[in-house]
């Protein structure tokens, strides 16, 4: 750990030391070996007072030779304040401009002092300092100010910032971790503790167990709302998967296999219930999540604790964001009185407080988003969601839309892949974060009409007496005193801002999943009415159509939640006709839909369903009609159009290219053929694709990949109760119907008309035999 990393640092600087090397030498041998010179300050000040000058050590290793003879538990504290204070006068400036240089860019030798304190066992040093005091069974030793425990967590810090092997050091230490956590009940050194957790943790290999933590509940509940806030900061990082981030893209055999070794629960699914036994936790979160800027305290606090802590704006982003709120705040009014003996200093001082504040409480409420987020999608889902609606946290967001969430256009953003983490403004991570929150509130989970108003309420209830069928069960038990209140619902208003937003802004594929998640589950027409009845359908197809959209992302988005506007809805089909009115138009959309069907094919399939089951209402009047003048209906009719998408869905993937993004290809091939099998068509089907792989002069190559997966599938969802209420949900097909046809395809009779086996020649049979033997 500590040696190897100090090792590794000097071999990187040495040419720059040729004439110390001896002395550097003779210290990393003992570093290494545990004999000799461990650390430089066990030098003779001679030797090191003639080398200083020539070595341009600026007389650190003095310093800490002063502060190591100093210091024991007896000591003179003021002494050693006035030491650390003179060292971190040298490091201070290292870590600022490593701050304001791009980190990644920024070499360790730039911070030559912080090299030297470091290297002659500055930092143990000040460890040893810090946790001296726990170690004793002595009463009566002098006490350290809280400044000096302040002074040595910044040069901690700022060592940390310079050097990541110090931070990687530091968190290989698990006495001073769980040290660390301690120094936070002190609401003077709580910022600094703060900061330097979370860089810690940042770069820790194994997840801290918050369980470990001395007295957690009552720690947390010694914590001021702001002091939560930052916490909360910390947490995120104990409760998340560590490769959550890019769940999409990890194959389903690489998480199976996983799955199969981790039976346990994971250390973040128990970090998050240890959180959740926290009494008011979660309550309190909800306020943090829906006050006020002007609940919060006051700007004079905020300004003193920015000049404790400059580090605090850990990146240079935020600070502009600040900067360029303010000056945007000061065209506008200058109304603000400020408090003149903080901000005299301050150029922007008419305009500072507000958008200060403003940034700040946005920067808070991205943290505890997040940790509600995560918690919503955990283990512990049902219980979190109870508590969420109980604690009003939809009402309260609502309530803030205007003036806090979406309080202006933010100036457009360009769209990131889904899950880049990427150094956004906290305006764009708040918006960002606010979005995922919603979507996982109301994704399968009946709670979702708490994200309207009464009157929408209402009139869903009226969509589905004018359409004579019954109100949804899960309308019928919401409980009105936990909905939004105001003039819209959060979903109403989240509509309105969806169609304002820029073609190109990332933004959309948040609130096209948001809104997704709102139709997702059993099919509900009332829904999709309501919906249908504010234009959102025109908006999405002036997207893919007319906008000239071309993120993938996006795309995607908006195809699934046209798929969940459309499925099954007689009005929806008759509206897509009206806008898509001319040959042009369709043509335009059927290339956005076949440029990439991983994209696009969940629409497919509700497109397929829905023709399915429109073709079994042919008594009514309407169902008719649209039949016979849709064009996107038409299409699908015609058997050698569904073939040719049967055909590319089967070829785009394998068993071991499957992902939890493109599996949806595999389960849309099965509702083709599920319908086929109803209709007494499999037979039909299986030869065609037979057909198609002898004209492509690929015998068995189609087929045998197809059987794999399925056999791939089986093992898949037999295992999982999860997945397959929701493929039954969405297709309204019985799961027990998919398991059969999967069956009956993979059936090893070469006689039955519906097995694969029987269109696969003999010698082509069985190419990939061990696939799933991975």
């Amino acid at each position: 750990g500590r040696s190897m990393a100090t090792t590794e640092r000097l071999g990187a600087s040495r040419t720059r030391r040729n004439s110390n090397k001896n002395i550097l030498t003779r210290i990393r041998h003992g570093q290494i070996s545990g004999g000799g010179l461990s650390r430089g300050t066990e030098m003779s000040e001679a030797l090191l007072q003639e080398r200083d000058h020539q070595a341009k050590w600026h007389g650190i290793p003095l310093m800490l030779q002063r502060l190591y003879d100093g210091s024991h538990l007896n000591s003179d504290l003021s002494q050693i304040h006035s030491i650390i204070k003179e060292v971190a006068s040298f490091l201070s400036m290292e870590a600022m401009s490593f701050v304001t240089e791009d980190r990644r860019t920024a070499q360790e030798s730039s911070s030559p002092n912080t090299y030297t304190f470091d290297l002659f066992g500055g930092v143990d040093l000040l460890v040893e300092i810090l946790m001296r005091p726990t170690l004793t069974t002595q009463t009566n030793f002098p006490k350290m100010s809280d400044d000096l425990v302040k002074d040595c967590l910044s040069v901690l810090y700022n060592c940390c910032i310079c050097m990541e092997g110090v931070t990687k050091s530091l968190a290989s230490q698990d006495d001073f971790v769980m040290f660390l956590f301690t120094l936070m009940s002190n609401k003077k050194t709580f910022l600094q503790t703060a900061t330097l957790i979370e860089d810690i943790l940042g770069v820790r290999k194994e997840m801290i167990q918050l369980e470990g933590i001395p007295n957690l509940p009552s720690l947390v509940q010694s914590f001021n709302q702001q002091q939560l806030a930052n916490f909360c900061r910390i947490l995120s990082v104990t409760i998340t998967e560590p490769d959550l981030g890019n769940d999409d893209k990890h194959t389903l055999l690489a998480k199976n296999a996983q799955q199969k070794t981790n039976l346990c629960p994971s250390h973040s699914e128990v970090n998050q219930v240890a959180l959740l036994k926290i009494p008011g936790f979660i309550e309190r979160l909800c306020k943090l999540a829906t006050r006020k800027v002007s609940e919060a305290s006051g700007a004079s606090s905020l300004l003193l604790e920015l000049q404790d802590w400059y580090t605090l704006l850990d990146n240079a982003l935020v600070l502009d964001a600040l900067m360029q709120m303010a000056t945007e705040d000061a065209e506008q009014s200058s109304t603000e009185s400020p408090d003149e003996s903080s901000l005299a200093t301050s150029p922007l001082r008419h305009s500072l407080p507000q958008s200060m504040k403003i940034v700040h409480e946005i920067m808070y409420k991205v943290e505890v988003l997040y940790v509600l987020c995560v918690l919503l999608i955990g283990r512990q889902r049902n219980q979190v969601h109870r508590m969420l609606a109980e604690f009003k946290l939809i009402p309260g967001l609502n309530n803030l839309f205007d003036k806090l969430i979406w309080r202006k256009q933010t100036s457009t953003h360009v769209l990131h892949g889904q899950n880049q983490n990427c150094d956004c403004s906290p305006e764009i991570s708040f918006k960002i974060q606010f979005l995922r929150l919603l979507q996982s509130f109301s994704d399968h989970h009946e709670n979702k009409y708490l994200l309207l108003n009464a009157q929408e309420l209402n009139e869903l209830s009226a969509i589905s007496l004018k359409a004579n069928i019954p109100e949804v069960e899960a309308l019928v038990n919401t409980d009105r005193t936990l909905i939004c209140d105001g003039k819209k619902g959060l979903l109403t208003r989240l509509l309105s801002v969806m169609k304002k937003e820029p073609a190109e802004s990332s933004f959309r594929f948040w609130q096209a999943r948001a809104v997704e998640s709102f139709l997702r589950g059993s099919t509900s027409y009332a829904d999709q009415v309501f919906l249908l009845k504010r234009g959102l359908l025109e908006h999405i197809l002036f997207c893919i159509i007319d906008s000239g959209c071309k993120s993938r992302d996006v795309l995607q988005s908006y195809f699934d939640l046209l798929g969940e506007l459309m499925k099954f809805n007689i009005d929806s089909f008759k509206r897509f006709n009206k806008y898509v009115n001319t040959e042009e138009k369709f043509q335009t959309f059927m290339t956005q839909i076949n440029s990439s069907l991983v994209d696009s094919n969940m629409l497919v399939r509700c497109i397929i369903l829905s023709l399915d089951r429109f073709e079994s209402q042919t008594d009514d009047v309407r169902v008719v009609e649209v039949l016979s003048e849709c064009s996107l209906l038409s299409y699908m009719v015609r058997v050698e159009n569904r073939l040719t998408i049967l055909f590319r869905l089967v070829n785009i993937i394998n068993v071991q290219t499957l992902t939890q993004e493109n599996v949806s290809c595999l389960n849309t091939s099965l509702v083709v053929l599920m319908l086929a099998r109803r209709r007494g068509k499999l037979s039909f089907y299986l030869q065609a694709l037979r057909e198609k792989e002898y004209a492509e002069k690929y015998p068995g190559c189609l087929l045998n990949n197809f059987h794999n997966l399925l056999r791939f599938w089986q093992r898949h969802y037999l295992n999982k109760d999860k997945d397959s209420t929701c493929l039954e949900n969405s297709s309204c097909i019985l799961f027990t119907y998919w398991k059969e046809t999967v069956s009956v395809l993979l059936d090893s009779d070469r006689t039955s008309l519906c097995a694969i086996a029987s269109y696969i020649d003999e010698a082509y049979m069985d190419l990939g035999r061990d696939f799933l033997e991975v």
